[in-house]
């Protein structure tokens, strides 16, 4: 006679690296960069120093994100299925997890705020753009507002990580630079770059919505793939996946970008095509789909860091004569 199989839980090692959610990181990684390659460009010049404090601040500050966002879920009762929250592996003490969110922040606004303090003296719209970006991240999942339950989420995200977070770290890095760019306006080609970055920022949060359409729209949570369905989701996902190679296309053959960017863009194409191809094979799958973010993350790590690689090559091959390379004004 065969035993019957016996259904193991999850091992908590796995659970923990679950809840820590590494990968996500990145999310504070790449607006650093970018921004930071995009001011070099400009300047020649790194702030290594500066570039190691807003890193380290911002890593604490996506740490606060993560553990908020796990204690104000758990008043909501939407994780309550969610083994990996770290609030369920805490055995649902969630006012552990919203103090040891808060001893994030204050450590990583503590230290963006030492790093940054010659710069927001000089030049007020870094501070008060970081400061919206943080807004976005608490008004996404906060009480009273709770946006992410209405489908506000990428819109925010696309908000946070891009324009305003990519926006902040190229005029600090710009600033340490030269000081006397205090106040100058930010080249356009800045602004190209952190759309791309918000964009990819906000497919990692849409693709975490796929395998939870049913206990999204149980616990009132309205996000846009409980509004569009799994099906239609995975068809704005690829719309959304093309709308970056579309605009740096486009950019290109008006002048507003050189070519360079488009070109180093094609290292992230297989990382898209798979997220792509991904979702619309497994959207209906949850226990398959899960897995999209990763995918999605991937993407996300290739485009910011092959803009990364492309805005420094940049600054090199203007003192090039052999490369035709045109800088948009």
């Amino acid at each position: 006679m065969k035993d019957n199989p016996i259904a193991l839980p999850p091992d908590r090692r796995e659970l923990w690296k679950a809840a820590i959610k590494i990968p996500m990181y990145s999310v504070a990684v790449v607006p650093i960069t970018v921004g930071s390659a995009a001011a070099f460009l400009e300047t020649g010049k790194f702030a290594a120093s500066q570039f190691g404090g807003v890193l380290l601040a911002s890593l604490l500050i996506i740490a606060w994100l993560n553990l908020s966002n796990d204690a104000f879920d758990a008043e909501t009762d939407v994780d309550k299925g969610k083994p990996e929250s770290v609030v369920n592996l805490l055995g649902g003490n969630r006012r552990a997890v919203l103090l040891m969110s808060l001893a994030a922040f204050a450590a990583g606004a503590g230290i963006m705020a030492a790093s940054l303090a010659p710069v927001v003296q000089a030049d007020p719209r870094v501070g008060a753009w970081l400061a919206a970006a943080v807004a976005c991240g608490y008004v996404y999942q906060g009480p009273p507002f709770r946006l992410s339950y209405k489908g506000l989420g990428e819109p925010l995200c696309f908000a946070a990580f891009g324009p305003l977070a990519t926006g902040a770290f190229y005029l600090a890095q710009r600033f340490a630079a030269s000081p006397g760019s205090a106040g100058a306006p930010v080249a356009g080609l800045l602004w190209l770059c952190s759309a791309i970055v918000g964009v990819t920022t906000s497919a990692i949060l849409f693709c975490s919505h796929f395998h939870q359409i049913s206990g999204d729209r149980a616990a009132g949570k309205m996000s846009p793939l409980v509004r569009l369905g799994g099906a239609l989701g995975a068809r704005v996902l690829n719309g959304a996946v093309a709308a970056p190679y579309m605009a740096l296309a486009v950019a290109t053959a008006t002048g507003a970008a050189p070519w360079p960017l488009v070109a180093a863009s094609a290292v992230s194409l297989p990382a898209a095509v798979f997220l792509v191809d991904f979702v619309t094979s497994s959207y209906s799958k949850p226990e398959v789909v899960r897995f999209s973010k990763l995918h999605a993350i991937s993407w996300h790590v290739a485009f910011g860091f092959s803009l990364t690689a492309a805005l420094v090559f940049l600054r090199f091959a203007a003192a090039m004569p052999w490369i035709a390379v045109t800088l948009p004004s």
